[in-house]
């Protein structure tokens, strides 16, 4: 987990990037933006409030030679080395950029470089580097006394409550590339940021492999448990799932299967559903790992705990105690309707 809370900018360097496929130029400023106590607070909402409110999914530079041929990786490397070298590393970082500009709908934009102090990652107190583009232009409206009236000045600028771009470099796990963070708003051409600028793959650690898992669990619940059995039975499968990440350090699949299958003649058919389609989650291969507590409550969060029926009505089962619903909930099959029902069990009423 990340807190950019007590980040602090130490440096900024902004430049303009055109696209290259329209012939438009580059702009290198000369020295780094003198920075005031005014524009520090707005620029750190401006460039941070889209990662408080991002999912932690982390990435790390890679290349399919060798590490050392990822220019960013050198990049950032060349910084954490020796920060004062940042606003010359900056203008290298923007012609990579401006080299990648090739695709007619990347836009142009101002290419904002810091160097950051101060920063906490994994309740590690780090350096970092943070990269970030703004591409959407706004309209907005000044106004001027003139005279004895009021004149509207129509303007255009960047909306400070968007970040278009962005990604932070943590001075953290360098071996395996940098643990990075990134975010793009515009995704015209998804592959342009995070692929062609930043060269990067997965951080595949105890976050991703255990949302990883519990994503291909939920995949397995709707095509496997559902059709086998019934919706509360995928729903309830679920449920034991996340339970047993939530109050588990290291996962052992083994002893996963054993306690969250209760039709055992499913562990067949789990273990083959993975060497089908283990691949899609990066988990053909995986049977142990670390679990990341945070990566658990996230996927809670997604899960969806309601039994929708065609006859318009809904059941909420409740996962804090599901018990209940292993005990008060039956489903039947009704010969004279011809239909299928759930009986609901319960001693009175509670006031909403």
């Amino acid at each position: 987990m990340i807190n950019l809370f007590n980040a602090h900018i130490e440096n900024l360097s902004i430049h303009r990037v055109g696209n290259k496929s329209r012939n438009e130029a580059i702009f290198l400023s000369e020295s780094p933006y003198g920075l005031n106590d005014e524009i520090v607070p707005l620029l750190k909402e401006y460039f941070f409030k889209s990662f408080r409110e991002k999912e932690e999914n982390y990435f790390q530079f890679a290349h399919e030679v060798d590490l050392e041929y990822n220019e960013m990786f050198n990049f950032a490397t060349e910084v954490f080395t020796n920060p004062s070298s940042i606003h010359d590393v900056s203008k290298k970082i923007t012609n990579h950029l401006f080299e990648q500009s090739n695709h007619p709908h990347i836009k142009n934009g101002e290419v904002y470089v810091t160097y950051l102090t101060n920063v906490s990652i994994d309740n590690n107190v780090v350096d970092a580097i943070g990269i970030f583009k703004s591409e959407l232009r706004t309209d907005f409206l000044q106004f001027e006394e003139k005279n004895s009236s009021l004149e509207m000045i129509l303007q255009e600028g960047i909306n400070l409550n968007k970040l278009d771009k962005g990604c932070l470099i943590f001075n953290y796990k360098k071996e395996e590339g940098y643990k990075i963070l990134t975010v793009d708003s515009n995704r015209y051409d998804a592959r342009y940021w995070l692929e062609h600028f930043l060269s990067v793959d997965a951080f595949q650690d105890e976050n991703f492999m255990t949302k990883k898992y519990l994503k291909f669990c939920q995949e397995f619940a709707k095509e496997v448990v559902f059709p086998a059995e019934d919706k509360k039975q995928e729903v309830m499968f679920m449920n034991r799932a996340v339970n047993h990440f939530a109050k588990n350090d290291e996962f052992e699949e083994t002893a996963f299967l054993n306690d969250v299958m209760d039709n055992p003649d499913l562990i067949p058919e789990f273990k083959s559903y993975k060497a089908d389609r283990g691949e899609k989650y990066s988990i053909e291969d995986v049977t142990s790992f670390p679990i990341a507590n945070a990566a658990v409550t996230d996927v809670r969060k997604s899960i969806k705990n309601v039994i929708n029926l065609d006859t318009h009505i809904q059941i909420k089962l409740d996962f804090i105690n599901p018990e209940s619903a292993e005990k008060f909930v039956e489903k039947g099959w009704d010969e004279e309707k011809q239909m299928y029902y759930y009986l609901v069990y319960f001693n009175k009423e509670n006031k909403s």
